[in-house]
């Protein structure tokens, strides 16, 4: 069974959850739910180097997947599911003149 850490306030969470519920391969686990969760996940986070390129941008990590063999990924796709895709956000910026960039 491949736990999946997850927080019901975060939109990836919400969007690869939908694609497990009824899923008996996976066990989620929402570490707002219970003070147990967020220490299990936080022992996680602290100890496991998957968690270094998120931790370096300041990111929390989540969802993350622990398969059956201990190994610990953030990428939905290495467990079968799709990541929620990305919107593309376009920046504009106007110069002193009112020229935009």
């Amino acid at each position: 069974m491949i736990k999946m850490y997850v927080m019901e306030t975060c939109p990836d969470c919400e969007y690869v959850e939908k694609q497990v519920e009824g899923n008996p391969n996976f066990k989620v686990i929402d570490i707002g739910k219970h003070v147990r969760n967020l220490k299990e996940f936080i022992k996680l986070r602290d100890t496991n180097p998957a968690f270094d390129e998120a931790k370096a941008v300041d990111d929390l990590g989540i969802p993350c997947y622990v398969l059956e063999d201990g190994t610990v990924t953030l990428y939905s796709k290495d467990v079968g599911l799709e990541p929620r895709p990305q919107r593309k956000v376009q920046l504009v910026v106007s110069t002193a003149e009112g020229a935009e960039l």
